[in-house]
């Protein structure tokens, strides 16, 4: 071989020798890229973790903040309201009934028939309307005076003409913001939250309000009951089946509404992702429980770590902008991602794309973003578990006092009374593994013996047809009074 061709032969190698090393380069750096992605999913397992030896400190937390905030006002980040609701309804109501379900963006208008003695809702119809955008932070004035026209509207379709002649009609109201109650069917607004903002309606009687404004509107109507979202679960719950003693949304002798959304122990596993999310939120060292098991929330702390291992790697390749939009990846989209069965996993491909612009995720790569759902959602159905428990504990049907709790005396020796708790709202409806890591704390943390006899109880559409029912059973003298406690 001819000098030029060594020369030739040499160079040739040099540069396979580059290119090598470069492959090799590269390799090495995708592989601690991708550690580092890694690394970010085993800090937030770790950070999540809740054993059933932490929870039962939240439940022992959570019993003991409830007795505080019952001894004395303020004695507790539990608000521990009393509703005036010393009687729930059990079978025996019977008329048409009216309700207004206001608790969010959107708000509803029902109507109940009952026909008494079986139980048995013989007829509701229910007519769901947005809020305008305008008046969640307008007036008081604005607000009701749109929900009694919608409210006129929804009685004028009615069409039956031995309605028409009832003179007045008792109206049920579900309004799902915290309201220091000063009657039964009456209470003044204590704070907005989900997003509403009226200043003038904070500090009057919101039962005086709505009733001013549908009497402008010619209708005689009379709110017979004022609740929340929770209480008309109850409500229902417990319509259908005595043995209901609390209810939740996901979400007692006289009906206290917790709002538990601001409960906090320092047992609970909290991260940097939730301070963040708290320190950009409208309502920052409050409703902390809830920033962390909320369905409000749960996508937000899901796209916070996307967001992090991002910037940490380029596993998702350049970092999107749209990663920094608060709120971006609601909780229906993480829990399509992780409920995504596919071999593939083309809804999380397809929900990264469409939603966060990030395209041609590697499948490896959306298995780490099923996997941070799974963190997410199992902290979460964790700790609401353990709120269930501690509010059970509270009023004696945890078991865990011994031979007299959660049990009734017989002639033989006594049997464990059975509990049921009625729950309401779409993360433990229709997110099935949400629904399953829920069930399963509650059955760790409750023990063998116990937990069989305690029953979670879907109640559909309790926040409205619960407040008709309210409505009922404080209008009509003939139904006795239930006594929880």
């Amino acid at each position: 071989m001819g000098k030029v061709g060594v020369g030739l032969a040499v160079g040739c190698a040099a540069v396979a020798c580059v290119i090598a090393a470069a492959v090799v380069g590269r390799r090495v750096r995708r592989r601690r890229t991708w550690r580092r992605a890694v690394v970010v999913l085993e800090e937030l397992e770790q950070g999540c973790a809740a054993a059933v030896g932490r929870l039962r400190q939240v439940v022992d937390a959570m019993a003991v903040e409830m007795h505080a905030g019952l001894a004395s006002e303020g004695g507790s980040k539990l608000k521990m309201l009393l509703t005036f609701v010393d009687s729930l309804p059990h079978g025996s109501e019977k008329g048409t009934y009216y309700a207004l379900d206001l608790g969010g963006t959107n708000f509803r208008v029902l109507r109940v028939q009952l026909g008494g003695n079986s139980s048995a809702i013989l007829e509701h119809d229910v007519e769901q309307k947005p809020i305008p955008q305008d008046l969640m932070t307008s007036t008081s004035e604005d607000l009701f005076d749109f929900i009694a026209s919608s409210l006129k509207e929804f009685v004028e379709k009615e069409g039956d003409p031995e309605l028409s002649s009832v003179k007045r009609r008792e109206l049920g109201f579900t309004f799902s913001f915290p309201v220091k109650q000063t009657s039964v069917s009456s209470g003044i607004l204590i704070k907005w939250t989900k997003g509403f903002s009226i200043e003038n309606l904070v500090g009057k009687d919101v039962s005086e309000c709505l009733e001013q404004a549908i009497s402008k509107r010619g209708l005689d109507m009379r709110v017979a009951a004022l609740v929340n979202d929770t209480v008309g679960t109850l409500a229902l719950g417990h319509y259908h089946d005595e043995d209901t003693v609390a209810a939740v949304i996901i979400g007692t002798g006289m009906v206290v509404n917790m709002e538990w959304g601001n409960f906090w122990s320092s047992h609970m596993p909290r991260m940097s992702y939730d301070v963040d999310l708290d320190a950009d939120s409208p309502n920052p060292n409050d409703q902390g429980f809830e920033k962390m098991i909320s369905g409000m929330y749960l996508g937000d702390i899901v796209r916070r770590v996307i967001l992090r291992m991002s910037q940490e790697s380029d596993v998702f390749g350049p970092v999107s902008s749209k990663l920094s939009v608060p709120f971006i990846l609601r909780t229906p989209f993480m829990a399509a991602m992780h409920e995504d069965d596919s071999p593939d996993l083309r809804d999380v491909a397809r929900i990264l794309n469409d939603v966060l612009e990030i395209p041609d995720v590697p499948l490896k790569v959306r298995k780490l973003v099923v996997n941070v759902c799974d963190v997410v959602t199992r902290r979460a159905a964790r700790l609401a578990a353990a709120g269930i428990v501690g509010i059970l504990k509270k009023i004696g049907r945890d078991g865990s006092g011994g031979i007299t709790s959660a049990r009734i005396k017989t002639g033989s020796p006594s049997k464990i009374q059975r509990t049921v708790v009625a729950i309401e709202g779409g993360l433990y409806t229709s997110y099935s593994i949400f629904r399953e890591y829920l069930n399963e704390a509650m059955a760790e943390i409750l023990g063998e013996e116990v937990s069989p006899h305690v029953i979670l109880k879907v109640t559909e559409d309790g926040s409205g047809i619960g407040a008709a029912l309210l409505a009922a059973s404080n209008s009509s003298p003939s139904v006795d009074s239930v006594k929880l406690l």
